[in-house]
């Protein structure tokens, strides 16, 4: 594999990687009002391909394990007779960080397959001359 091939796949594996990322932190936020609710992560590792090229993939989902909110409302049908039922785990605010991260990663990506593109083309068109 050329080393353009590699950067194009090392760049479409982590745009893949960060949009499954994207999509549980938006499930997350969806979520932040269910009770019950746990909060998604997703997991990363790298796996080397047979040309010795190293490239990141989502592993498995993990459910954070933390606590879960207590929330008091009596007139909630799953109160139990002290009026408290479970509510989410989300944190709203470290949703949105992570929101911000892996769209910021997703851009850096995506700017690092476009110029591998642009550079691939320059060179067909110089071999062409």
């Amino acid at each position: 594999m050329n080393d353009f091939s590699a950067s194009l796949s090392v760049s479409s594996a982590a745009l893949a990687s960060q949009a499954r990322r994207l999509r549980h932190v938006a499930e997350n936020i969806s979520n932040v009002d269910t009770p019950g609710y746990r909060r998604k992560m997703v997991t990363f590792k790298s796996v080397t391909e047979a040309d010795g090229v190293t490239t990141i993939h989502p592993g498995r989902v993990q459910l954070d394990r933390t606590d879960l909110r207590e929330i008091y409302d009596p007139s909630h049908p799953l109160a139990d007779p002290s009026g408290h039922y479970d509510g989410s785990n989300v944190d709203i605010m470290i949703e949105i960080a992570d929101a911000r991260e892996a769209q910021r990663s997703y851009e850096a990506n995506l700017k690092m397959f476009d110029q591998t593109r642009q550079m691939s083309s320059s060179l067909m068109e110089l071999l062409r001359r």
